[in-house]
């Protein structure tokens, strides 16, 4: 697979990103633990985006520093007045002058870096921000074998001027996958690509042991479902001793 320009995603996505994400995630259980897990102190989210989890998190007290390499993305964050505090900038490698007692990305975000390199560095950068006792939480889908009829085109939603279609690949031997997110309408073709690597929740704790974390809770979804061989997401948070 090609390598991509990791600001095309934001690019591309920024306009329609609410939009198309509109019931997709927990946002309002999400802010709820992050906020509990923040125990009051400074959080820092890693690929905020349009900050859907930032801004509600914001509105419960919590102070918010959002990083993101996308400069529409953060655009979009700021026109929602929010109090979050935006950065652009790598979440691999950004470096904040302070410490957080919470850092968290959510949202499959660690699947757009293209290499577990790169995934390794976001685990490190994400502990290098923590003060001691200070927590790391990410939110993915629980990544499964790939299926013999991936790289279909599927029918995501459809309304009186428009069909949206989605349709990806995934390469078994390296996690990297392509996706793509096609809007047609009286307009024409949109063209909205996802790109990245899956990484699973087993190796995310190795990476975590690399950056000198710990694995402290594991639940099936923001609520604190257990989390078992039947959950479809996943949400672990580690800790820096």
């Amino acid at each position: 697979m090609e390598n991509f320009d990791p600001r095309l995603y934001g690019a591309r996505w920024a306009d329609n990103y609410d939009e198309f994400h509109t019931g997709m995630m927990d946002t309002e259980g999400a802010a709820a633990a992050l906020h509990e897990l923040a125990d009051g102190g400074p959080v820092l989210e890693l690929g905020v985006g349009t900050g859907r989890v930032a801004v509600p998190l914001a509105e419960l007290g919590t102070e918010v520093v959002g990083v993101d390499i996308s400069p529409e993305m953060l655009a979009k964050l700021r026109e929602k007045a929010s109090g979050v505090t935006a950065v652009e900038g790598d979440m691999t490698t950004v470096r904040l002058d302070r410490e957080f007692s919470l850092a968290y990305v959510v949202f499959n975000s660690i699947f757009v870096l293209d290499s577990q390199d790169a995934q390794v560095r976001l685990f490190e950068n994400a502990a290098a921000h923590l003060r001691p006792g200070g927590r790391f939480a990410l939110e993915t889908v629980v990544i499964r074998p790939p299926s013999p009829d991936r790289g279909r085109l599927a029918v995501a939603d459809i309304e009186p001027d428009r069909v949206m279609l989605v349709g990806g690949q995934s390469d078994p031997v390296t996690g990297r996958h392509k996706g793509m997110w096609l809007s047609l309408d009286a307009d024409g073709p949109k063209f909205f690509p996802i790109f990245g690597r899956e990484v699973s929740h087993f190796e995310m704790d190795l990476m975590a042991r690399i950056a000198g974390l710990e694995l402290e809770n594991r639940w099936g979804d923001w609520k604190r479902a257990p989390f078992t061989a039947r959950s479809e997401l996943h949400v672990s948070v580690y800790r820096k001793p």
